[in-house]
């Protein structure tokens, strides 16, 4: 599966990648194809986090949905098409909502990396919380909805975003609760279109190019070890 990625690193770092230890919590449109990305790239120790049941709203940009699955768990999807690329796979999947009660069962001390996915505000800032009391790495995607431009998204930490309503609300958070930390995340500079409904708008562009990203710096921070 992996002649054509060996052409470009070597068998040490091919050795890195399949031994990592990685955790995504939120496997909608972005978490979706973070996932693919790092299961076409190699990674084999993948834990999936998410209590979501796939509906016909995610069809338009959500990567492991199709008609056909509407109404199944998304970790269940997940799982099932990460093992149809690598049936050599070790994936773990958790069906269900991470806040204060249950957060410590995720044991983030065991993983290389915490990915954030999820829209949660509140599960946000404890996955943070959580990945600076352990001294973990952890990339959280900010807001890619009412957004068109995928070219627009950058990785930056959340003290130096521009034009994202949620990493300013996260900022703020972190104020109130004094952690500093720059912590990296996915943000677009693109200004959100105003819209006149409460139901966030979405484009299959921005979301599924903010999880690529995301898997590409994982792995590029992987190989450099």
């Amino acid at each position: 599966m992996l002649e054509r990625l060996k052409l470009l690193i070597s068998n040490e770092n091919i050795d890195k990648i399949k031994n990592s230890k990685i955790i995504i919590i939120g496997i909608g449109g972005v978490g979706g194809s973070c996932l693919e990305g790092l299961v076409r790239t190699g990674f084999e120790n993948i834990t999936i986090v998410d209590n979501d049941i796939i509906d016909e709203s995610n069809l338009n940009r959500q990567i492991i949905t199709n008609s056909h699955n509407i109404g199944q768990y998304k970790c269940d999807i997940a799982e099932k098409r990460a093992k149809d690329i690598n049936p050599n796979i070790n994936i773990t999947k958790k069906i269900q909502f991470i806040d204060e009660t249950n957060i410590t069962d995720l044991k983030l001390e065991n993983y290389d990396y915490i990915i954030d996915t999820q829209d949660t505000t509140n599960t946000k800032i404890l996955l943070i919380k959580e990945s600076i009391r352990l001294n973990k790495k952890i990339i959280s995607s900010m807001g890619t909805g009412n957004r068109i431009d995928p070219s627009k998204l950058i990785i930056t930490n959340i003290w130096k975003t521009n034009n994202d309503p949620l990493a300013k609300k996260i900022r703020n958070l972190l104020r109130k609760e004094r952690i500093t930390a720059k912590i990296p995340v996915i943000s677009s500079t693109e200004l959100p279109i105003k819209t006149n409904s409460k139901t966030v708008g979405s484009t299959v562009f921005v979301p599924n190019s903010a999880g690529l990203l995301i898997a590409s710096y994982i792995f590029q921070n992987t190989i450099k070890k």
